[in-house]
Formats: C-alpha cells, sequence, structure tokens
C-alpha cells in the first residue's frame, strides 16, 4: 500500500521545504520524481536545487537533461516513473494516476493559499477513498 502524506506549507514556502525533503528522502534511499505544473516551474525547481545552499547537493536533472533512467531525482511534468522511483512528490496541484507504482507520494502545497487548501482536501478524501494509507504534515 502507499503512504500519501500531505505537507502543509504554511512557516516555509515549496523552495525551502523541498530541498530537505529531497535531502532526507535520498538519505533514506528513495529515488524520487518530482512532478511539477509547468514546464517553467520545473526549470525554477532545477535552479534551486543547484543553488538552494552552497554546501550541500541533490543529484537531479530533467528530461532535457538527457538519461532521466539515471537520475537519482527526476524533475518532470509527466506523470512517469522512468527513473524506478520509490517516492513521487507532487507539488502545484498536479495530480498522479500512478501512486500505486511507488511506496511514498508527498503531496505539497501552499498553506497560505485558500484554493490550494481546498484542493488538497479533495486530494486527500480521493487518496483516502482509494484506501491509501494518509499522513499529514
Amino acid at each position: 500500500m502507499t503512504e500519501f502524506g500531505f505537507y502543509h506549507l504554511k512557516t516555509w514556502p515549496l523552495e525551502r521545504a523541498l530541498p530537505r525533503l529531497l535531502e532526507r528522502a535520498l538519505a533514506e534511499g528513495h529515488r524520487i520524481v518530482v512532478m511539477a505544473g509547468s514546464d517553467e516551474r520545473v526549470l525554477s525547481l532545477d535552479a534551486l536545487l543547484w543553488t538552494y545552499d552552497e554546501a550541500s547537493f541533490l543529484p537531479h536533472g530533467t528530461a532535457r537533461d538527457g538519461s532521466p533512467a539515471r537520475q537519482p531525482v527526476l524533475l518532470t511534468t509527466l506523470d512517469e516513473n522512468p527513473n524506478a522511483a520509490t517516492m513521487l512528490i507532487l507539488v502545484d496541484g498536479v495530480r498522479s494516476d500512478r501512486g500505486h507504482d511507488f511506496r511514498r507520494v508527498c503531496d505539497m502545497f501552499d498553506g497560505n493559499d485558500e484554493s490550494a487548501v481546498v484542493a488538497a482536501r479533495e486530494r486527500w478524501r480521493a487518496a483516502k477513498d482509494a484506501g491509501h494509507e494518509l499522513v499529514y504534515w
């Protein structure tokens, strides 16, 4: 069964929370797909992961970089799993039909945006109705 974690971001923006979550997940041995809502967001996250901390390095790439199967963290807009990931991170309110392909799914949403919170509640209900284990952060 897939564990669905809902990350209600109120004090930290995505740009601060995502790199920390990726660091922990990689340390736990996960391969990860990060699914974003637009190509522009993928480019923004790609730049962020190169610059968020001078003392850290997060191995990652996009389809544009080639060899997506070799990327420990793959940033994409597509509902795919070309790098045999065990964790899926959803941002920008995107939905995946492939949640069952992962051990963990993390849905990160802006808790300061009421429409994002309402949409996250709908995704929570859908995951619950599908019988997934739910965790709220």
